[in-house]
């Protein structure tokens, strides 16, 4: 095997930092010896901080309309074959009931940047879901505000906020996103959500059109730096409704590796084993979960809009996804010597 590898993994190990070029030369001379090398290392880290555990996140996904028309997503404003809806604050309420007696202690409202999604529409939720059910926390992926918004959020209950960055290069993000969509406008989002006191997550996709390694290594840099305290990543899809249609997809096999080497950055990190990774490769979410991650997020949307929030291709959204089988879930972690907790499942700081 090659030596520089099994240097750059024990440097990464010791340190938690390798330079630009190191990130690289690790992510294009990827071979299956240093992908086991790096998982078993990851689980190693991972359970000194978190033990066995996995935590599960009650998936809400509040709406599908969306103002962006953000190249790879098959929600995107300009997909006129999507079938739109947006859930009432009866209706997300409802589903966190369900959740909280299936034994979640987190919630993910997740959802298209929807006007109606006002800060008083979003806080008033807020405070009643927190209001109801202390013990658990709250989590936004609802897209870019302003700075003000997000203190109103905060300031109303949410803990955590996921706002995948996508890519950490101007021009490659300049080319999955319209024109009207700044890069520069992102990355201030992640500081100010970060300043104002949320977790924060970041994240990118793992194989989008255009993506070089060199860009996947400046993205574990910016994630070394920026150190969130999540990081969501998963293989990009394509969607048959949007101009990136016949790209191919991104691989389980690499998306794997970076959740390794990702844990290596931030031992304490929270990584999820996402529904893509799920998608894309049968039995994809242990395979993450082997590989360092220790966070699923079951579906608890309605299930008459669960096929809607149609993000790409063949996205699972019953079976394992739904909050219903959380015991198939619990089964399927236990068989490869992990257990499902009834948690929040917070960073450790």
């Amino acid at each position: 095997m090659d030596k520089k590898i099994l240097e750059l993994i024990e440097k990464l190990e010791n340190t938690h930092s390798l330079t630009l070029d190191e990130y690289e030369y690790l992510i294009t001379n990827k071979t299956d010896e240093a992908a086991e090398i790096l998982a078993e290392k990851a689980r190693a880290v991972r359970e000194k901080h978190y033990g066995k555990a996995v935590y599960i996140r009650g998936l809400i996904e509040i709406g599908n309309i969306c103002k962006n028309d953000c190249l790879y997503c098959g929600i995107r404003r300009g997909n006129r074959n999507c079938d739109r809806y947006r859930l009432t604050e009866t209706e997300i309420l409802e589903c966190a009931d369900e959740g909280y007696n299936l034994g979640f202690r987190t919630f993910v409202m997740q959802g298209g940047e929807d006007g109606s999604f006002s800060d008083e529409f979003m806080c008033s939720v807020i405070k009643k879901l927190k209001a109801k059910y202390p013990d658990c926390a709250v989590t936004l992926s609802i897209g870019e505000r302003s700075r003000e918004s997000y203190e109103k959020l905060f300031t109303a209950g949410a803990d955590r906020f996921l706002l995948r960055h996508e890519t950490a290069d101007k021009e490659h993000y300049e080319k999955l996103h319209p024109k009207e969509l700044s890069f520069d406008n992102r990355m201030e989002c992640l500081k100010n959500l970060k300043e104002i006191g949320f977790q924060t997550g970041c994240g990118f996709m793992v194989g989008s059109p255009f993506q070089t390694n060199r860009h996947i290594a400046k993205d574990l840099k910016f994630i070394e730096e920026f150190r969130p305290q999540m990081c969501g990543i998963g293989p990009f899809i394509p969607h048959k409704d949007t101009p990136f249609r016949d790209y191919p997809a991104g691989t389980a096999e690499m998306t794997c590796y970076l959740l390794s080497i990702i844990r290596l950055i931030h031992p304490k990190i929270l990584l999820p084993a996402t529904t893509a990774l799920g998608t894309i490769m049968n039995g994809g979410r242990e395979k993450g979960i082997l590989s360092g991650a220790n966070v699923v997020m079951p579906n608890l949307s309605p299930v008459s809009v669960r096929k809607k929030y149609m993000l790409y291709n063949g996205k699972i959204s019953t079976g394992d996804e739904a909050a219903e089988a959380v015991n198939n879930l619990a089964k399927s972690m236990k068989k490869i010597g992990f257990e499902v907790v009834t948690d929040r499942g917070d960073f450790k700081k």
